[in-house]
C-alpha cells in the first residue's frame, strides 16, 4: 500500500522523499537525539533507515510519515505506525527535530496517526514503547491519554509499554 498524506491544522504527515535525507541525517547523527532509538547513525545508515521506513509501507500497508510544518514546509520530524518483525504489538511512534519541540507538534502528529490506526485501519490496540528515562516521549504519551502497562524487552532494551485508549481517534 502506498503511503497516504494526512493533515492537521498545522502539520502535514506525508510520505518520505529523497530530499528528506539531509535533515534526517543531521538528526540521526546526534547521539543526544538518538540515545533512546539505538544511538547515532552515519549518513549512509540513515539512508538505510529511511529505506526501511519506506519499505515498511509495502510490507505492512502502514508506516511512518514525515512531519512537515505547513507554515514553512520544513521537515520537522516523523510519526506513525510501526510493527517490524519481532515487535510485541503495533506501535505509535514519533520523533521531532529540536527546532520544532515545545509547540505540541509530536502530540498533534501522533494524535492524527493514532486516529488513522483506529479509524481508517480499524485497529483495536496500539502501544508506544518508551525508554523509562525518556521524559519527553512519556509526556507526549500522557497527553495522548496512554497509560503505562508494564515493560517489555525489545532488542536488548527494557522499555515501558504505554497503551493507547482504544476508543481514541
Amino acid at each position: 500500500m502506498a503511503p497516504t498524506t494526512l493533515e492537521t491544522e498545522r502539520l502535514r504527515l506525508r510520505p518520505w522523499r529523497g530530499d528528506d535525507l539531509d535533515a534526517f541525517a543531521r538528526f540521526m547523527a546526534d547521539g543526544n537525539e538518538t540515545r533512546f532509538i539505538g544511538g547515532p547513525l552515519s549518513r549512509e545508515d540513515t539512508w538505510r533507515r529511511m529505506a526501511m521506513l519506506i519499505g515498511h509501507w509495502t510490507l505492512r500497508g502502514f508506516g511512518n510519515w514525515v512531519i512537515e510544518d505547513k507554515a514553512s514546509g520544513a521537515f520537522a520530524g516523523y510519526s506513525g505506525l510501526w510493527y517490524p518483525e519481532g515487535w510485541g504489538e503495533p506501535e505509535l511512534m514519533w520523533g521531532l527535530l529540536p527546532a520544532f519541540r515545545g509547540r505540541g507538534y509530536a502530540t498533534e502528529a501522533a494524535l492524527r496517526a493514532r486516529g488513522y490506526a483506529f479509524g481508517e485501519l480499524g485497529w483495536t490496540t496500539l502501544v508506544s514503547y518508551i525508554a523509562p528515562e525518556n521524559a519527553s516521549s512519556r509526556g507526549v504519551a500522557e497527553r495522548l491519554g496512554a497509560k503505562r502497562d508494564g515493560t517489555i524487552e525489545i532488542r536488548g532494551a527494557v522499555v515501558d509499554v504505554w497503551r493507547h485508549p482504544a476508543n481514541a481517534n
